[in-house]
């Protein structure tokens, strides 16, 4: 189990920087399907990639393609959400609220997975959502005096987008106990965005345009959510989804962190008292798995 939790924490990591980038790209009135859609290209060239010159070979069968199919819906919407959700809430509330999906993981899972739920796990969960809500409280000074009148709609956009993040990680860990082949699913996933985010511009926004600066976020993005969700794949291949993902999904510390240095947002107390409580969460988890 503990090299399950390693590729949590890698994802993690990757999934802090991630929501970093995201916030920048929000912080400007630019398409988010035109984003999703460049993001979907370069994370399926790198996962074909990864899969040439790997030793596995892709299977492609009536089950691997059901559950990506069902994933990959589950992580775009997710993610489209995510994006608009952060145009106009800040990066920690965004980044914790769409983290809350741990609590959604954990239930599906016991319901769905038949995982057990034991004493230390539900002590991890609780302290992450305890951390998640020392974060919860909207930073006023941090939205723009006409958009906090529109801050309900938009973090309920970021709960939206939690449930779907949650779906994915159970609708993936119930594919691999139904021996879906992960690569395909991973490659479908890919392909929704590319899909997912095509549409999304043209229907919802109307238009789609590709610029010099679309494209060096998108591959930046590619980049490093080819590798959020492969280590993401790779902890829910050899550990129970329950585990593995809360301990990723604590990722928001590491874009507070980041936020704080980079000066999207101030530091505070009750900031630094959420990563301490994270980190216990992380540490309850992992004696959880054993």
């Amino acid at each position: 189990m503990s090299r399950a939790i390693l590729f949590a924490l890698l994802s993690l990591f990757f999934a802090g920087l991630l929501d970093v980038v995201y916030k920048r790209y929000s912080r400007k009135e630019r398409s988010r399907g035109t984003y999703v859609f460049g993001i979907g290209v370069v994370w399926c060239v790198l996962q074909t990639a990864a899969l040439a010159m790997g030793e596995e070979v892709l299977i492609v069968d009536a089950t691997s393609i059901r559950y990506g199919l069902f994933a990959g819906i589950c992580l775009t919407l997710s993610n489209l959400l995510l994006l608009e959700s952060l145009t106009h809430i800040n990066i920690s509330l965004g980044s914790t609220v769409y983290r809350l999906n741990t609590i959604g993981v954990v239930v599906m899972a016991f319901f769905f997975l038949g995982e057990a739920l034991g004493g230390i796990k539900l002590l991890g969960v609780g302290l992450g959502i305890v951390a998640v809500g020392l974060l919860y409280r909207p930073d006023p000074t941090a939205m723009a005096e006409e958009n906090r009148g529109r801050f309900l709609p938009f973090f309920l956009m970021a709960v939206a987008a939690s449930l779907f993040r949650a779906g994915y990680g159970v609708i993936t860990r119930g594919g691999i106990l139904h021996q879906a082949d992960p690569q395909t699913m991973l490659l479908l996933c890919a392909l929704s965005w590319i899909v997912g985010g095509a549409f999304y511009a043209r229907l919802r926004e109307g238009r789609f345009r590709l610029t010099k600066k679309k494209v060096g976020y998108a591959l930046v993005s590619g980049v490093l959510v080819f590798l959020v969700v492969d280590f993401l794949m790779l902890a829910v291949k050899y550990g129970e989804a329950s585990i593995v993902i809360p301990i990723a999904n604590m990722s928001f510390v590491m874009a507070m962190i980041l936020s704080v240095v980079l000066r999207f947002e101030p530091f505070s107390l009750r900031k630094g008292a959420a990563m301490v409580v994270a980190c216990l969460a992380i540490a309850a988890l992992t004696l959880a798995a054993g």
